[in-house]
Order: structure tokens, then sequence, then C-alpha cells
């Protein structure tokens, strides 16, 4: 999954800074649309790409690996407030589409881009981020830490988490901005000429490669005021701890909430399983790997309910009480096999969120650059397919999952998602949620 998001400067003219994550991209344009005349950049055909100054190679960073990393609870806690009021704010916007985000991937975007912004630009970002009362340094270092814990997790899961930051030659850049995101965020820091054709792809292939070719695209042009682009990429692939047998994979109908139905093919299987269920949904934890430290949850409304009804509900609190409910019992499960591909523009929804200021001529970035600036554009692009084998997506502390005690014998469980729910992929050690989207037609 891929996001990205543009940021625009302003003063001189017209430059831009992007920022992509699962793919997340944040795009900055300079304030002044003459910068790039002013400056006079011309195209070098023979220099494309190079590193800048201040490299990781030459920048004294502390080795990350020397200490053991943990979580931050605040952290956690705020990713997860600011991933369903993101999901949220998305459903309710697009009601009757397939919905796969990563909040993930957004968070470290902006995170990154939060390390130069200033006054009232900085506090509505941490409004929106749910991260007020954390420092800087803590913030940074929360990250990092999560990223350490939440990479490689398990021999059958595949979880990669990418930064890089493309700058434009010839724009004078801060320091520790720069330094910082490598430091904390590991990001790859290139300076490109982006009046060069070659710059747009240069990007992109980066894109392809640290999403396994799940996201092959997600800029599509450099502006003559984009000045930076910020880019976090989350690419996921975990195989079930017991997979589906195809044999047994049924086309059955799906029923959409127009009141049509559409045939599609659905996997089944028994077992035991984590399950909950409520006068909303019923709830299955499918896990992943030998471990089963990570699992996809499906939340299936009542079918005296729906999905509108289910997301109403949707909050952080609801969702980590009901975290804590699941327990061990048998049953039956049928799911649909899908694989969809999604993209959203998200300045409106994170504008509405509280960092409007970071959007508009007002926008201080000054910890990125003396050149005025703003966030022109956030574009988030995700990849997910589940199947027999497991789930593939391109884009906290730990929580004791337990059965409540002296709970009488159930009978096996019927578990049947024809008909639009909600889906999340959980980190059980961390607490962190990955992914979650709204399926409401299965492809």
């Amino acid at each position: 999954m891929r996001q990205y998001a543009r940021l625009r400067w302003g003063v001189l003219a017209g430059s831009s800074l992007l920022v992509l994550g699962l793919v997340s991209w944040v795009r900055f344009a300079h304030l002044e649309s003459a910068w790039a005349k002013s400056t006079g950049e011309k195209i070098r055909p023979n220099l494309v790409e190079q590193s800048i100054p201040n490299t990781q190679a030459q920048l004294q960073v502390p080795q990350m690996t020397q200490r053991s990393a943990s979580i931050n609870p605040q952290l956690v806690s705020a990713n997860t407030r600011f991933g369903f009021k993101l999901f949220a704010a998305i459903a309710n916007q697009q009601p009757n589409r397939n919905v796969f985000v990563s909040p993930s991937s957004v968070a470290i975007a902006l995170a990154m881009v939060y390390n130069g912004a200033n006054g009232e630009t900085q506090q509505g970002m941490a409004r929106a981020l749910e991260i007020q009362g954390m420092s800087l340094p803590t913030l940074n270092q929360a990250n990092a830490d999560l990223k350490a814990l939440l990479e490689n997790p398990d021999p059958k899961v595949q979880l990669a988490i990418a930064n890089s930051l493309w700058a434009r030659q010839g724009v004078p850049f801060k320091p520790d901005f720069m330094q910082r995101n490598q430091q904390f965020y590991q990001a790859q820091v290139t300076e490109l000429n982006f009046a060069d054709p070659r710059s747009v792809p240069t990007i992109n292939n980066w894109v392809n490669q640290n999403t396994r070719g799940k996201i092959t695209e997600i800029v599509d042009k450099l502006e003559p005021d984009d000045v930076m682009v910020l880019i976090n990429a989350i690419y996921f692939k975990g195989n079930w701890s017991r997979q589906f047998d195809k044999q047994t994979t049924r086309t059955a109908p799906f029923y959409l909430a127009s009141g049509n139905t559409k045939n599609h093919p659905f996997m089944t299987q028994q077992g035991e399983y984590r399950y909950l269920e409520n006068p909303l949904f019923q709830g299955v934890m499918l896990p992943y790997g030998d471990g089963r430290r990570m699992s996809m949850v499906i939340l299936l409304p009542r079918k005296n309910s729906s999905l509108s009804e289910l997301q109403r509900n949707l909050t952080a609190e609801n969702w980590e009480q009901w975290m804590t409910q699941f327990r061990n019992r048998q049953g039956e499960i049928q799911i649909p096999r899908y694989k969809l591909e999604y993209e959203t523009e998200l300045s409106q929804i994170l504008s509405n969120m509280g960092m409007a200021k970071a959007f508009s001529r007002q926008a201080n970035f000054a910890g990125i650059s003396e050149i005025p600036t703003q966030i022109s554009e956030v574009k988030h692009k995700t990849f997910v397919e589940v199947n027999e084998e497991g789930t593939e997506a391109a884009a906290v502390t730990s929580i004791g999952i337990r059965a409540t005690s002296a709970m009488p014998a159930d009978e096996p469980f019927q578990f049947k998602a024809d008909r639009p729910f909600f889906t999340a992929i959980r980190d059980h050690q961390t607490g962190s949620v990955l992914f979650m989207g709204a399926i409401v037609e299965p492809r």
C-alpha cells in the first residue's frame, strides 16, 4: 500500500514537497509560483540523481540496533485514535466504495513532515495525529522503536517499512530536518533535478521496489513549484497459520448493500479461532505465520444491521475493548477471496481533522527550509489480495487476549462474510493496526 502527499513552499515561487506512504505521499509546494523561474533551474541530463550532503553515511547517527526497542504506549494509542478517525472520515465520504487504507503509512509520512513544522502548523498536525503532549524527540524515538519491532515478525510474514525523501536540487534545506529523517525514519535521502524528466520514473522505481511491484507508480509529474517529495511505503505479505484448501473454495452469492447479489468465490475452513459476537457483529481473527502474532480481524455486521451502523460504533475506544473480548471457539468460516487497489487524496479530510493550516498559505514549515512552503496534496494508494495462502498488502504494547474464565462450552459458530464487512490487519504484540478497510463488493 502506498500513500503520498505534496507540500508547496511559498515565498520564492512554486516549490512543493511530497510525502508518499503505503504508499503515502506528501507534496510540499512553494507559495510563490515564480520560484522555479527565479532560480533559473535548467535540466542537467548528466545529473539526474545524487546523494545530498549530510547523508546517513556521513552523519554520526546512533545505531538503533544497540538499544533494545520498546513500545511507547502513547504513540500506539495515538496511532489507533488517528487511524479510526481517518477511516471514518474516508468511509463517510465514500460510503458505497471498497476502502482499504494504512493509517500507519499516513501517520509515518506525516510524522516525517511534522519534524519541519512550527507554531500553529505544528499544533494543528499534532491535533490531527493525536500526539499532543509528545515531544518531538519522544515521537521520533517511538516511531523508530515501533518500526524495529514490527518488521520481520515471523518467518512466514513479511513486513517492510521504507521511507524516502526526494529533494529538489538547489533548494536550501535545513540539515537538522534531513538528519532526523535519516536517523529515526531511516529515510533514503536523494537530491534530484526535478526539471529532468527522468526524476519521476526514478521516484516511482523506488516505490515499485519497496512494494514488491504491487504499486508501480505514485508520482505522475513534478510541478515547477515542487521542492520535496516524502514517501512512506509499507509492504505486508502473510501466510495464514492454517491455509485454506483451494478444493473447498466455492462460488456463492454475496449480498450487496444495494439489495443486489453477485456470485463470488468463497474460501471455507473449520477449526478453532479467536471469536466474538455481540448484538452489533460477529468477529473472527485469522492468524498469520507460526507465531500468530499478527491477524486479520473481520467484523461482520449482524443481518439485521449494516456496515454503516457498525462504522458509527467503530471508535478507537470500542476497538480496544472488543480486542480484549475475543476468545477461542470452534466454528466454520467462509470468507470471500478478493483483490483490490485503492487510491484517495486526503488533503480535505486531514484539514477537517485539525491541520488545515498546513495546507494554507499561512503554513509554517520553517524547520524544513527558509523558503515558505505549504502542503498541497496528500495521496494514499494501497493494494491488497486475500486468497487461500494468505494476504498480501502494500499500503503496540503487548496485549494479552485470553478466554474469559469459567465460560460454558458453546456450540460451534457459523461465520459467513457474504455481505459488506470491516477488516483490519493487527499486530497483537504492539497493538498496532497496520491496515483497515471496508469491503462492500469483493472483486
